[in-house]
């Protein structure tokens, strides 16, 4: 059995990880990027910070649309994948979002809930203030995280997905102020068990992480689309920053 502290560590890191989720859709992914430099109006000079990049769907399509883009995840393993499209204008770096960033950025971007994942409340701050200051002048972030309570409000409690020799027995439930996704699995003759979980935040809560680093939210919405945000209905809380 295979438990972790900081599940992201190893879970991220994992080649089941990226099984579990080889049919994400792209497509929403770039539909949310079109929609989100289209209403920042991101001139094409900016250079963009993709936080928790994952194997970087974000940043390559951002590159694609002839932005300059840095890429940057705690993974090894997603990095190494994501290092295959790398070119003039879009590189991938190993680095932990608690830790200060070396560059400055016009934009910092967090996306598809990469935020809450600590115990303690001073690290979440932390890597919040750390996006503060790796900002320039006039810079903004953009926090997309998930509507937690609309989440719980239709959590499935238990899930069974088959990807290719692989049945992933998936349960979900929130417990001590997280909302945990478990995940048992045999593979390569061992049983496995991994855990998600990420804090409980509703917009009060993360407003008061904010403030206490002297952020402001500019702009809130509610889906990839930029629709207003409804706490009972929307997908997602997705923030803009200064």
């Amino acid at each position: 059995m295979t438990k972790n502290k900081d599940w992201f560590v190893s879970w991220f890191d994992t080649n089941y990880y990226h099984t579990l989720y080889k049919h994400r859709d792209y497509k929403e992914a770039e539909v949310f990027m079109l929609n989100l430099v289209s209403f920042l109006k991101i001139n094409k000079d900016t250079l963009l910070l993709d936080l928790a990049c994952g194997k970087g769907r974000h940043s390559i399509y951002l590159n694609t649309l002839g932005y300059n883009v840095i890429g940057a995840d705690l993974s090894k393993n997603s990095i190494k994948k994501a290092k295959k499209h790398e070119n003039e204008r879009l590189s991938f770096v190993e680095h932990d979002m608690r830790k200060p960033f070396k560059t400055k950025f016009d934009v910092i971007l967090n996306l598809f809930t990469s935020f809450g994942f600590f115990e303690d409340d001073a690290e979440d701050i932390a890597i919040l203030q750390n996006i503060k200051n790796g900002l320039k002048p006039n810079g903004v972030a953009v926090i997309d995280f998930m509507n937690c309570k609309n989440v719980i409000l239709n959590l499935v409690a238990e899930e069974i997905i088959k990807i290719d020799t692989i049945t992933f027995n998936i349960k979900r439930y929130v417990e001590n102020g997280f909302i945990v996704k478990e995940i048992n699995f045999n593979a390569d003759g061992n049983t496995h068990t991994y855990f998600e979980k990420v804090k409980n935040l509703d917009l009060q809560k993360i407003n008061s992480y904010l403030n206490s680093v002297g952020f402001k939210i500019k702009h809130t919405f509610g889906n990839y689309q930029l629709e207003d945000f409804n706490e009972e209905t929307s997908d997602r809380l997705i923030l803009v920053l200064e």
